[in-house]
């Protein structure tokens, strides 16, 4: 079966839902796609739902509150902005929406209900999270939703990890099967619709290893038996090798050992058992994990979606590895 291009992981898709296996830097990617976008001249809301602060030490700000705070003014026009969604900020905010509550809403946290309700009743902080995003989405510069120009030209949302970012994404369609009408209904509804429309997707992050290609592509099954629409699964953290073609050959074959000691000693380099041995043992271990990362693309590959590729930074996010990544996503063809 052939790979969808790129551009149907891209093109006019406004809600960009990045999820991963816990440790394969989704927050980090997250964040180079939200840069990418912002330079090419998009407004640009890059949020997270999870309350680890990742965005704000991503990009050495202070933590993020619940209002949208500028990370990046790009020369282009574009900007970039973050958000840390909070339920009881979100719930506080649907209430008022609905039910005009005002200072009774203030007086329900005070009595600890907000809390009760986020954090005891199932699923009600993921619906509540998965609103705010609705929200900002579908946020218009009119007076009504829907009317004038949308604010954001494209939302990232740094999603939970890839063991339950389905049920976070269809939590919604639970609570309008539980609440037949009324706003909660028509509200999970819409939020539901707008997560299997064309204009979102879901990116996967994996690394070139067994566990995180497994439970990237059974997330990807999930996700699609779901109805939510898979975007492009993103290989982080790619190391080029440090040697490769006959210089690495030269180190797996049977006459490894001698091939070695012999080039050792042309360059002068002591040439004695215990060097020989380590660097042939050091060239088998880079061969079989080169023969391995070989398979596992393969793999990610095989899934069937378009495949982008970001190279391990030494130096992590620091020194403007972000602003690498950013580039290396616009090269690769994401607008």
């Amino acid at each position: 079966m052939a790979t969808p291009p790129l551009d149907d992981a891209f093109d006019g898709v406004r809600l960009h839902v990045v999820t991963g296996k816990g440790g394969v830097g989704k927050t980090t990617v997250a964040s180079a796609l939200g840069l990418a976008l912002a330079r090419q001249g998009k407004r640009v809301l890059l949020a997270e739902v999870e309350g680890r602060q990742g965005i704000s030490q991503t990009f050495g700000v202070p933590p993020l509150g619940t209002g949208e705070v500028r990370l990046v003014q790009d020369p282009s026009g574009g900007g970039l902005w973050g958000l840390s969604v909070d339920a009881t900020a979100a719930l506080l905010e649907y209430l008022q929406t609905f039910y005009k509550l005002g200072r009774a809403g203030g007086a329900l946290e005070k009595m600890g209900v907000i809390d009760f309700a986020t954090t005891i009743a199932p699923g009600v902080r993921d619906v509540l999270l998965t609103g705010k995003v609705y929200e900002a989405v579908g946020r218009t510069d009119g007076s009504r939703r829907g009317q004038g120009d949308p604010v954001w030209d494209a939302v990232v949302l740094d999603a939970p990890p890839t063991g339950r970012v389905a049920r976070f994404l269809g939590v919604n369609e639970q609570v309008a099967d539980l609440a037949r009408v009324g706003p909660i209904h028509s509200q999970a509804e819409s939020i539901t619709r707008m997560l299997r429309d064309r204009i979102s997707r879901v990116h996967v992050v994996t690394l070139l290893e067994e566990m995180p290609v497994q439970e990237s592509a059974d997330a990807v099954a999930e996700l699609e038996a779901a109805g939510f629409p898979v975007g492009a699964m993103v290989v982080n953290q790619v190391r080029e090798p440090v040697l490769a073609g006959p210089g690495l050959a030269a180190l797996t074959g049977d006459d490894a050992e001698e091939r070695v000691r012999a080039d050792l000693a042309l360059v002068g380099v002591r040439n004695g058992a215990k060097t020989v041995g380590g660097l042939v043992a050091e060239g088998r271990d880079l061969a079989a994990r080169l023969a391995l990362e070989t398979e596992l693309a393969a793999e990610v590959a095989a899934i069937g979606h378009p495949v982008l590729r970001l190279p391990s930074l030494p130096s992590g996010t620091e020194d403007g590895g972000v602003s690498v990544l950013a580039d290396e996503l616009t090269e690769q063809g994401v607008a």
